[in-house]
C-alpha cells in the first residue's frame, strides 16, 4: 500500500480506491495473459518438435554448444517434477518450463540457431515485421507485465500505457492464431473494467457503489 499512500499523502480513501482499481485491472488481464502464455508455449513446442524430430526436443539442447545455456531450465523443470515424485516426461517438462524460458528462445544470441524454425510459430506476423527483434521485444514486454500482475505489483499508474500493453497481447496472440483474439472477447473483461475505472477516477461512479455492487 505504501506507493498508493505516497501518491495520495492526504487522502487515504483515494489511495485505497486506487489500490482496489489495481486489483480489478490485474484480474481483468488474467484471461488475455493466460491465453497468450498457453498459445505461445503450444506454438513453440510444435515448432521445436518439428525442428528436432523428437517429442523430447529439449534433449538436443544439452549437446548443442550455443544452446546449452538453455538446458539449465530443463534441469530445473526436471528437478521440480522429481521433487513431486512424478515421472519426468516430455509433456511434464513442457508444462513445467517458465514463460521466461519460452521468451528467452528469441534472445539475440540464439537467433542463428532457432529463429529460422521458431518464426513459424507466428504465421500471421506481417511479412514486413518478420524479424527476431520484432518478436522478442513484445514478448519481453508482455512477460514483464505478466510478472507484475502475478506478483501483485502496481500496473495502474498509466491507463493509456496499460491499454497499449493489452493491445500488444492481443496482437501477438493474433500472430499465432488469428481466431483467438475474437474468441478471447468472450472472457476478456479488460475494456469493461477500464471504462469503470476511468469513470471512477473522473468521479462519475461512487467509490462505495463499486465496493457494495462489484458486478454492477
Amino acid at each position: 500500500m505504501r506507493p498508493y499512500f505516497d501518491r495520495y499523502p492526504n487522502n487515504a480513501k483515494k489511495a485505497i480506491r486506487h489500490y482496489e482499481q489495481n486489483i480489478r485491472l490485474a484480474e481483468s488481464l488474467g484471461p488475455s495473459l493466460s491465453v497468450f502464455e498457453v498459445a505461445l508455449r503450444n506454438a513453440l513446442i510444435r515448432e521445436l518438435e518439428t525442428m528436432t524430430g523428437s517429442k523430447a526436443w529439449y534433449i538436443s539442447f544439452q549437446s548443442h554448444p550455443a544452446l546449452k545455456p538453455l538446458y539449465r531450465y530443463i534441469i530445473t523443470a526436471s528437478n521440480q517434477i522429481n521433487t513431486r515424485g512424478e515421472e519426468v516426461t516430455a509433456d511434464k517438462i513442457n508444462g513445467e518450463l517458465t514463460l521466461g524460458f519460452w521468451v528467452s528462445l528469441f534472445n539475440a544470441e540464439y537467433e542463428r540457431y532457432l529463429w529460422k524454425d521458431l518464426r513459424r510459430a507466428f504465421p500471421n506476423l506481417p511479412k514486413q515485421r518478420r524479424q527476431r527483434k520484432n518478436v522478442s521485444a513484445p514478448l519481453n514486454t508482455i512477460r514483464t507485465l505478466r510478472n507484475r500482475v502475478f506478483h501483485n505489483e502496481a500496473i495502474s499508474w498509466n491507463l493509456t500505457r496499460l491499454t497499449t500493453l493489452h493491445g500488444i497481447i492481443l496482437d501477438v496472440i493474433g500472430w499465432m492464431n488469428p481466431m483467438l483474439p475474437a474468441w478471447l472477447q468472450r472472457v476478456d473483461r479488460y475494456k469493461k473494467v477500464l471504462t469503470r475505472v476511468r469513470k471512477q477516477r473522473e468521479g462519475s461512479i461512487s467509490f462505495y457503489f463499486i465496493i457494495i455492487n462489484p458486478k454492477a
